[in-house]
């Protein structure tokens, strides 16, 4: 339907012309020339007036509605983008204070740590003293047993070299009739 408007519209605008054309070829009256061409120009600016009426004011309204539209959604944008700026800029001033308080935080965190630590040093060290003051006893036991071990057999040594040296025939025999004599003192007592 929207051609059939268009391709009569444009026969109407060209009929002129071409009945123009056809009167100035022969040799018609110019003024009737004149007229043709006046009611040509009245026609063609009456189509275009025409269509530009109806159809100029719907694009321009379309156009004013979208730039309208474009205007608030941009008004919109430009909203949000002031709001996360302001946010932004909100949390780059809580930065500062953010990382003195992590700095605190971990200042804090590294004192009890350290406390924790030397406490626990402390308790291993107790421990490795304790564990050290019983080995050091056990070993003073130990030494001073084979002291007395050593002192000991020393001691039987000195006195058995002391005897041997002291031990001539005659303190033999003395010390054998001695014994004998002592145990037939004994004797039959002992037994029962």
């Amino acid at each position: 339907m929207r051609r059939f408007r268009w391709l009569a519209i444009g026969a109407l605008l060209l009929a002129p012309v071409a009945f123009g054309a056809e009167q100035k070829s022969e040799g018609g009256d110019e003024g009737k020339w004149l007229v043709w061409q006046v009611a040509n120009f009245l026609i063609l600016a009456g189509g275009l007036g025409y269509l530009i009426g109806k159809n100029v004011p719907g694009f321009f309204r379309a156009r004013t509605a979208g730039i309208q539209k474009d205007i608030v959604e941009s008004g919109k944008l430009r909203e949000e983008a002031e709001a996360k700026a302001h946010e932004i800029e909100g949390r780059l001033a809580a930065l500062g204070a953010e990382i003195e308080k992590l700095r605190a935080d971990a200042k804090s965190a590294f004192a009890i740590e350290g406390k924790r630590i030397e406490e626990e040093t402390e308790k291993h060290l107790a421990r490795v003293r304790q564990q050290t003051e019983r080995e050091v006893e056990a070993m003073s036991k130990t030494a001073r047993a084979e002291l007395q071990a050593f002192a000991a057999r020393l001691a039987v040594d000195l006195a058995e070299e002391r005897i041997r040296s002291r031990m001539d025939p005659p303190a033999q025999s003395r010390l054998l009739a001695k014994f004998t004599h002592q145990l037939s003192d004994i004797g039959p007592e002992a037994h029962q």
